[in-house]
């Protein structure tokens, strides 16, 4: 038995008035809001074969109008639509406030409980506090019941939010064992593991409290910031039910093994016979396996769209995908691995976790590690990467959501977990011809084109919403564009261009024109600019090379004089370069700012070096010339 040090669990202090005159945290009294009391109690309770989650808060609000995301409550709960669901068992809710210099309790009407479907699993509750004000203290305590008992759900104890207190406790019977995940920086104050005898059997209890968390601070330039917060998570190691002994995955090859034969995942690309004949006959005839596997894969993206739901099992089949010609992660990649099996190419899966769910704990093998499967085909020693999810998807060029550092490659003999490193560059560019008119407007063409994985990032955006899209860029540059025209290029690429007419980016002083000669395209912040030393990686997702070209045409019966001075600044291992130059060409004046960054991700040691360089940036594109009236 392990006890740091004597301390009462599972025991929600009682609510006082002093709880209500509070006006400021005593952790961070500039937070507009601070948890009080916040315990996440998750129990196994053997006789109705259920994980009961037990949820109780105590929070208080100092600034309503900078807490919104405190004042509601969503509860998600999963039905696999098989039968299994969780279940909402209890829940009540309270908001007190202090009149008169009394308490005055507001009970939340469980009437008003609004329901929203978010996707054919997910059903949100959602409940919306009543009388918030500026000072209230919100307290709320629910169940869930759920028979999903293998993978215990993650809980952060770092949130944005600072909390007095935070206690994580799991109670399991002595004949199911768990292995238990801790990540972050946090060590707990309280902390017991110990055999008990709990709710009528033998049992294992962990049991950890923390006090005075700070909120956590979210860094830029970072693929998913809850990678670093302070967490926890169990998983399903064992049982021993009438003398017989079960283990579930502990090792990357047995998660290999369990996959190999699964209904929705290996079988789903050993059984070549159910896509032959899918394949159109000039394919199947390609002698060239890279351009046979280049042209399988563009034929499964056009031919079949992603639901937008991640998973790597099969969600309906590619039997059924073949159908409807709609299906999930597995279901699309999956049929993309069959296919290139059929021909003869060795394809293999490769399971990652996507940025938003999170990095894989390469010391914790676990299969609730991943949430998402690629394609891996392997032709004359060289691996070529695929996903079918996207249509603007190519060999190596992935979404950003695949990018997220690992992924378990499963061969057909066994499992390794590999690098999943971004090496192909994306390109920027960022073109404008203009003209300055006698009475002072600029007119003029502006481009914008991007290559790589940002053509693919801007096409989906795109896709999405056009019209948002296209309003980004009057928001962005306070420039009225017209004729905003947005597409897909032969190769590839995507590009927008537009015209643009504005009379507010010169300065007239006497006869001097002053004018900045990037236009509305120089860069007005310092995207670097944080103060407190580095704590993370820096994330692109891809290397990078960005530039901005600006042609101005000079007005007859003009002199340039003052033009900006060049610059050029480049790193000792050349991985972050700038080069800012201005010149006249004839009645031309052409600016070129560049920047590129050669790889995905640096070290947090880079900042000072990116700090540095983009004052440079921001410098050199601030500067200004002036035209002089001859």
């Amino acid at each position: 038995m392990l006890i740091a040090q004597k301390h009462e669990f599972l025991k929600m202090p009682k609510f006082t008035i002093e709880d209500l005159k509070k006006t400021k945290s005593s952790i961070d009294e500039k937070a507009p809001a601070e948890i009080l009391y916040r315990s996440i109690h998750y129990r196994i309770d053997p006789s109705h074969g259920q994980l009961i989650k037990s949820f109780a808060y105590r929070i208080k609000i100092y600034e309503k109008d900078k807490s919104e995301d405190l004042l509601d409550l969503d509860i998600s709960l999963y039905n696999n639509n098989s039968g299994s669901r969780e279940v909402l068992s209890s829940i009540k809710a309270y908001v007190y406030n202090l009149e008169d210099n009394k308490i005055v309790e507001t009970k939340v009407d469980k009437s008003s409980t609004f329901k929203s479907k978010e996707n054919k699993y997910i059903t949100v509750n959602k409940y919306a506090f009543p009388n918030i004000k500026n000072g209230s203290v919100i307290e709320y305590q629910y169940d869930v019941s759920t028979p999903f008992m293998y993978e215990i759900p993650l809980i952060y104890i770092e949130l944005d939010t600072p909390s007095q207190y935070s206690e994580y406790v799991f109670d399991v019977p002595s004949n199911m064992s768990y292995n238990i995940d801790f990540t972050g920086g946090l060590t707990p104050k309280y902390k017991k593991i110990s055999e008990e005898f709990l709710y009528g059997v033998d049992s294992k209890t962990y049991r950890f409290g923390y006090e005075n968390v700070k909120a956590f601070k979210s860094e830029k330039f970072v693929k998913n910031n809850d990678n670093y917060r302070t967490k926890i998570r169990a998983e399903l190691h064992s049982t021993f039910f009438n003398n017989g002994l079960k283990t579930y995955s502990s090792t990357w090859e047995d998660i290999r093994k369990k996959l190999w034969d699964h209904e929705y995942f290996g079988l789903q690309y050993k059984k070549e016979k159910l896509v032959k004949d899918l394949i159109p006959k000039d394919i199947s005839e390609e002698k060239d396996e890279v351009k046979k596997a280049n042209a399988i894969f563009d034929f499964v993206k056009n031919s079949y769209t992603w639901n937008e739901t991640n998973g790597f099992y099969a969600e309906t089949g590619i039997k059924e995908l073949a159908k409807t010609k709609t299906g999930n992660t597995g279901d699309l990649n999956l049929m993309l691995i069959n296919m290139l099996r059929s021909q003869g190419i060795k394809t293999y899966p490769i399971l990652i976790s996507t940025v938003r769910n999170g990095y894989v704990n390469l010391t914790f093998p676990n299969i609730g590690n991943f949430n998402y499967v690629i394609v891996a085909a392997e032709i004359n020693k060289n691996i070529y990467l695929f996903d079918a999810t996207s249509k603007q998807s190519k060999e190596g060029i992935l979404p950003g959501r695949v990018w997220n550092s690992n992924g378990l490659l499963l061969r057909d003999e066994k499992a390794e977990i590999i690098s999943l490193n971004n090496i192909k560059e994306s390109y920027n560019s960022h073109t404008t011809k203009a003209k300055i008119n006698p009475d002072g407007t600029v007119t003029g063409q502006y481009q914008d084109q991007d290559e790589g994985l940002l053509a693919l990032n801007a096409k989906e955006s795109f896709d999405e919403n056009p019209d948002k899209y296209k309003k980004q860029y009057k928001e962005n540059f306070s420039v009225d564009f017209d004729n905003i025209n947005s597409r897909v290029l032969e190769g590839g690429e995507f590009r927008s261009t537009m015209s643009f007419t504005s009379s507010n980016m010169i300065d007239n002083l006497g006869k001097r024109k002053i004018i900045n000669p990037l236009l509305f395209l120089h860069q007005t912040t310092n995207d670097f600019d944080q103060q407190e030393e580095r704590k993370y990686m820096i994330d692109f997702i891809s290397p990078i090379s960005k530039t901005k070209i600006v042609e101005i045409e000079i007005p007859e019966g003009y002199e340039v004089a003052d033009l900006p001075k060049s610059k050029k600044i480049v790193t000792e291992d050349k991985e972050i370069s700038y080069s800012y130059t201005v010149e006249r060409k004839e009645n031309r004046i052409v600016t070129i700012s560049e920047y590129k960054i050669a790889s995905a991700d640096y070290p947090k040691e880079y900042y000072p070096a990116f700090k540095q360089i983009w004052k440079v940036i921001s410098d050199s594109e601030n500067q200004v010339m002036s035209l002089i009236k001859k």
